[in-house]
């Protein structure tokens, strides 16, 4: 029966709206020291069970960090930075984050980089740094192409990663139409597509440099 104390503790805890992890921790430990267990077990078994049911990926762990790097003033600091290069425009920004967006999702490191993790704190911000004085409307077309071209970046990068699960979706749907397909040849086979997605996507952000200069000559 006492190992139940951790019920007692959790609902306590809620209906005096403590923190919700801590009041989880607090349960854990009662039932656990409850159960006979010492310390340094409860803190065991509490690995143990990250580590077998690892539902959350390890990379939405840095978020709390980001957001603290841009609350001390991330977003300024970048922005700042690019406004001190003259030769950075929105499009050669994007467009040099979009190689390296795609080599690093080709070597399968897909979680370097993303919406959170980058785009929102660093990649836009620097864009409409180099692309200022901007309208508003110009200010969220900036914003979106940085999203969409973090998108094409990895979508057409990690196909060529033969251990990415869209490789092994393939690989699996047609070995069970009795298709035999080794995945580097579809490795292989996505490279020249991405090459045409970096040429297109490069090319759709050059352009796009050109329609916001007209903002920036008029507002000088």
């Amino acid at each position: 029966m006492l190992t139940l104390l951790g019920v007692a503790v959790i609902v306590l805890g809620f209906a005096l709206r403590f923190n919700p992890l801590l009041v989880v921790i607090a349960a854990a430990l009662a039932s656990g020291l409850a159960a006979g267990l010492t310390p340094v077990e409860v803190l065991a078994a509490f690995g143990k069970a990250f580590n077998t049911n690892r539902y959350v990926s390890v990379a939405w762990l840095v978020l709390p960090a980001i957001g603290v790097l841009e609350r001390a003033g991330l977003r300024e600091q970048a922005r700042r930075t690019i406004q001190s290069l003259r030769a950075a425009t929105a499009g050669r920004i994007l467009l040099a984050y979009l190689a390296l967006r795609q080599i690093a999702a080709a070597l399968g490191l897909t979680q370097v980089a993303g919406q959170a993790q980058t785009v929102r704190p660093l990649l836009a911000p620097m864009a409409e740094a180099a692309a200022e004085p901007l309208s508003d409307d110009d200010r969220q077309r900036v914003r979106a192409m940085s999203a969409a071209t973090d998108n094409v970046g990895l979508f057409f990068g990690e196909d060529i990663f033969l251990a990415i699960g869209s490789i092994l979706l393939i690989v699996g749907f047609l070995d069970q139409s009795g298709i035999t397909v080794e995945p580097l040849a579809l490795s292989v086979w996505a490279i020249p597509t991405a090459i045409a997605a970096f040429l297109i996507h490069g090319a759709r952000l050059l352009l796009f440099d050109r329609t916001l200069k007209p903002q920036a000559e008029d507002a000088a």
